[in-house]
Parts: structure tokens; sequence; C-alpha cells
């Protein structure tokens, strides 16, 4: 059985036991918070729920068409650029873990020629979210299933996004470079997003009947199983097994039990298959069914990534300059040495 820990928690006691909040605070901190220490977290992240009128300003007038990524990457540049307050670094990333959601949802509402919807400093950070971003107060079980999905996307060891992020801070460059940084590493289909994918192709197969037939289709032709295969586990991802529980919960909810049974079908008969070469469902496989069953558009999905994995990000960072020293890898260069330099009139 897969195995992940967060600060030593193990994950399927933080996902059954406690929220965003609570182990947003363990990442930062290192230690679980009491009950003042939590609420004061809190409140934080109430206080920061906010954004400048200029950032309101650009999020109008950007392209509709844009890709989510790309104008959260610059309004996040924009916040650093506009963030004149010395602090301590810990400040600017709650802070910043408040706002990225705001952005997200502003910009979902307004491509959509919706109003914007004003943040509710009664509702929790990951009920906001989906208020601002739906326009109505989630139910129990959206709330739960965000707040267990924010969870499980907070962190992942030294992954491709994690590892941008501390070679900008290794440069001793600022806070927001860093998150930039992780932004655009995370954009890539390769890093933040597969889950689009993986619902990509349960709405191919379209019914449960369909799967076998697709499943063995695709593997002749040499084709992946989206949302199959880790370059850490060779066994079944922990988080992709907490997430299965809260994938068939909020499709019932919200009545699309089917897009989870073709998830099911493709899970049992892809396990049988690939499982012997030690390949198997992944985080990105039920995360699309889930966040799309939230309200989430597709290509928003890497943005609801960026915004859990922003505390795993800044963490890192914070600990790393602890200790700081300048990343800079080798590179083995192939090819001749010591070539004459001919003249450009000579030079064929």
């Amino acid at each position: 059985m897969g195995r992940l820990y967060y600060r030593g928690y193990p994950i399927y006691d933080l996902t059954e036991f406690s929220t965003f909040d609570e182990v947003a605070y363990l990442i930062w901190f290192g230690k679980l918070p009491n009950r003042k220490e939590l609420q004061d977290l809190k409140e934080k992240f109430v206080e920061e729920r906010k954004i400048s009128d200029s950032i309101t300003d650009y999020l109008r007038k950007v392209r509709k068409d844009a890709n989510p990524m790309d104008v959260l990457r610059t309004a996040v540049s924009q916040i650093g650029l506009e963030d004149t307050r010395p602090g301590d670094i810990r400040e600017k990333a709650i802070s910043l873990a408040s706002k990225i959601p705001i952005i997200i949802s502003y910009f979902s509402r307004l491509r959509d020629g919706k109003d914007i919807v004003e943040p509710d400093p009664s509702l929790s950070h990951v009920e906001n979210f989906l208020y601002m971003l739906n326009g109505n107060k989630p139910s129990q079980v959206e709330s739960r299933t965000m707040d267990v999905t924010m969870i499980l996307h907070i962190d992942h060891e030294m992954n491709a996004s994690t590892f941008a992020c501390l070679v900008v801070a290794s440069t001793l460059s600022d806070l927001y470079s860093s998150v930039v940084a992780g932004i655009s590493a995370l954009k890539g289909p390769l890093h933040g997003g597969a889950n689009a994918e993986a619902l990509k192709q349960f709405m191919e197969i379209g019914s449960k009947e369909n799967v076998t037939d697709y499943i063995m289709k695709r593997l002749e032709n040499g084709q992946r199983i989206m949302g199959f295969g880790h370059r850490i586990y060779k066994t079944y991802d922990p988080r992709a097994r907490i997430l299965k529980d809260y994938a068939k919960k909020i499709t019932e909810e919200r009545g699309n039990k089917e897009l989870f049974a073709i998830a099911e079908k493709v899970d049992e008969i892809g396990c049988k298959i690939l499982g012997k070469k030690g390949i198997y469902p992944n985080v990105d496989f039920y995360a699309g069914i889930v966040l799309y069953s939230l309200g989430f558009n597709p290509d928003l999905f890497p943005t609801v990534f960026a915004s859990s994995r922003v505390v795993g990000w800044t963490a890192h960072v914070m600990e790393y300059l602890k200790d700081n020293k300048l990343i800079r890898p080798k590179a083995i260069y192939r090819g001749e040495i010591g070539r004459k330099y001919i003249d450009l009139d000579s030079r064929e």
C-alpha cells in the first residue's frame, strides 16, 4: 500500500480528521496547531481575502480565452510588484495562499460574463473558494470533498514545480518570483494537466460498457491510460485511494454517477492489466472527476492545484533558505573541443 506523510503524519489520518487550514498550519509551522493558533490562521486567511483594484481590473480586461495558468502567473507577479511591505516570509505565504482562490474565482466568473462574488468572512477557506466560484454556499459533501482534495495536493516531495521554486529561491530572489516559477512549471501538461486528461478520457468512453474495448485499443496502440502511473509510486497512490471515496460521494450528489462508474471500471481493468508492471492509478485519476463535479471547468484544474500546492512551495522555500546554497546543476558538454575560428566570408 502506498504511503504519504506530511511532517510525519499519515495522509490517511489528516484527510479523515483534519481540514485544509489545519494542515496548512502543519506544513508552514511544522506542528499541528492548538485551538488559538488555528483560529489565528483562519482569521489571517479572512483578512487577506482581497486583491487590489489594479489586479481586478487586469482580470476584467485580460483575454477571455487566455490560459488560466497564464492569468494566475501574471496576477501573482503583480501581487509581488505591489507588495512593498517588509515582513515575515511566512506572512506573505499565508497572504498569497488566501489570494490565489480570489484570482481564480474572479477570472472564472468574469470570462463567463458573470458578476464577481465577494468573499464571505463567515466561510472557511475552501467553502469560500467554492462560494466565490459558483455563487452559492457549498453543501456539506461539497465542502468536505474540496477540503480533502486540497489537502491531498498541498505537497508531494521534490516534484518539478517545487524544485523550480527552490532554484529561484536559492538565488535569494523574492517569494513571489519563486511561486511564479512554480506556477510556470505546474502549467506543463506533464505536471499539472493530467487530471483534465483523465476526465477527458472518461467522457470519451461515454459508457461503462465501452470501457474494456477502449482500454484494450489504447494499449494495443501503445497509448497510455490517463491517470495511471507515477514516478515514485509503484503501487496504488494513497491520494487516489482517498479521492475515490469522495469522487463517489460527490458524483452521487451532483447527479453524474455514470462518470464515476466509468472511472471505477477503468480502475478495475487497468489494475488487472497494468498492475503487474507496478502501474496503478495516481492522484490525477479521480481528481478531475472531483473538481468537475465541484463546478470547476477543466482548464481551471491546474490553477486549483496551484491554490493548494502554494502552501507546500512556500514551506519548502522557507525551509531551504534557512541553510541556503545556490542551486547550480552541472551540465555535460557533448561536442567538439578546440574548433578553429573561420572568418565570416570563408564559411560555407
